[in-house]
């Protein structure tokens, strides 16, 4: 009964520190975004959940397509809006024409009442076939796509970038020994260097709940967790981490930094954990995915960097807004929400405390000013 007590004391404790550091932070600038999928046949209609974003003070925003109903319905609001070209869609955009039209009929009409700021051309392309036509045409179709911004007047507004996932590294532990693999090394060189050309940062989908997973006898859950942990030491750089995601990105900018672009930014486009998932699914539960939000989010308030770039606020995009039903693949795949379809929370991550707080007191605003620092 003690213990019970306890926790429900260290709950409100906990929440009553989230808003306390809300309202600190109320005149700075945070870094935290939502991915916000449709895979599903009972999610609110995009005005509702426009709302729902607002109320929660959410400003930042990416979606898996550029779907009209959306692009109409976040018009004249705050919330900047990443869109995505689908992977199918890359052959046909690699033609210069076709991309102008592309830009012409899914960005144009919508820009700027709606705040579109990033292009996401497909999704994690690079993958276990790394010879697909998707590899192929990657960095052509973003050529033309960026060339097309760029004739409209558009390009100084709209980044254009793809988000990978982990799968690229060969290495990436110590964070110092990151490397990418070599059958996609080609590739990413020509990516790396239309992203240093066009000022784009590179965009990755992180994810410490598949690292746990896969080995939860070695993998301390603290230390995915964001929780009070020894963490690691790498040996090369002397620096400390206390949580997996910060040593993943740090993997990417040194792998990054060995082609010879150590300079470019690296953002979390997707990272979550999921609340729900098959027996076989080690870790995916309400309470893992509570505290993994929960954590992640105070870091956010507190506009961290990575060990290796301290000075630098960390973009991430949380996965995902809503459970989604028709999702296919294991059961964790439809259970990473923060909210249910009806708009009700799946578990409590603290963003209560944004919706509760009056904006004249504590407006968040989620555009990222992330300053550089010597790599």
């Amino acid at each position: 009964m003690a213990t019970f007590f306890h926790r429900i004391a260290t709950t409100l404790i906990l929440d009553l520190l989230l808003l306390l550091m809300v309202t600190l932070y109320f005149s700075g600038v945070t870094s935290l975004g939502i991915n916000y999928g449709q895979v599903g046949n009972n999610l609110p209609p995009p005005d509702k959940v426009l709302d729902l974003l607002s109320s929660l003070k959410l400003t930042k925003a990416r979606i898996y397509d550029t779907n009209p109903t959306i692009l109409t319905a976040f018009a004249n609001s705050n919330v900047d809006l990443i869109v995505t070209v689908e992977n199918q869609m890359l052959a046909q955009l690699v033609d210069p024409q076709q991309a102008l039209q592309w830009v012409n009929t899914h960005i144009k009409p919508y820009f700027p009442a709606t705040r579109i700021t990033g292009i996401a051309v497909g999704n994690e392309v690079f993958t276990e076939d790394d010879t697909s036509s998707f590899v192929t045409n990657l960095v052509p179709a973003m050529v033309s796509l960026h060339s097309a911004l760029a004739q409209l007047g558009l390009d100084t507004y709209i980044k254009v970038s793809t988000p990978s996932s982990l799968a690229i590294l060969q290495n990436s532990y110590p964070p110092s020994a990151g490397s990418f693999k070599p059958e996609v090394t080609t590739v990413i060189s020509q990516l790396l260097k239309f992203l240093q050309a066009t000022n784009a940062p590179f965009w990755i989908n992180a994810y410490p709940y598949f690292a746990y997973k896969g080995d939860p006898g070695r993998v301390s859950l603290d230390y995915v967790l964001f929780n009070p942990n020894s963490g690691m030491v790498d040996p090369y750089t002397r620096l400390h981490y206390d949580n997996m995601l910060y040593a993943m990105v740090d993997a990417v900018v040194f792998a990054m930094a060995r082609l010879g672009y150590g300079g470019i930014e690296v953002r979390v486009s997707e990272t979550g954990w999921p609340s729900k998932g098959d027996p076989n699914e080690i870790g995916a539960t309400v309470e893992n995915a509570a505290v993994y939000n929960r954590n992640l989010l105070r870091r956010q308030l507190e506009n961290e960097g990575t060990p290796l770039r301290p000075n630098m606020r960390l973009e991430v995009y949380l996965f995902a807004l809503f459970n989604e039903d028709m999702k296919p693949g294991p059961t964790s795949e439809r259970n990473y929400g923060l909210f249910q379809p009806d708009m009700t929370m799946a578990y409590n991550v603290g963003l209560s405390a944004l919706s509760t707080t009056s904006t004249s007191s504590a407006s968040i605003s989620l555009t990222s000013s992330a300053t550089k620092v010597k790599d």
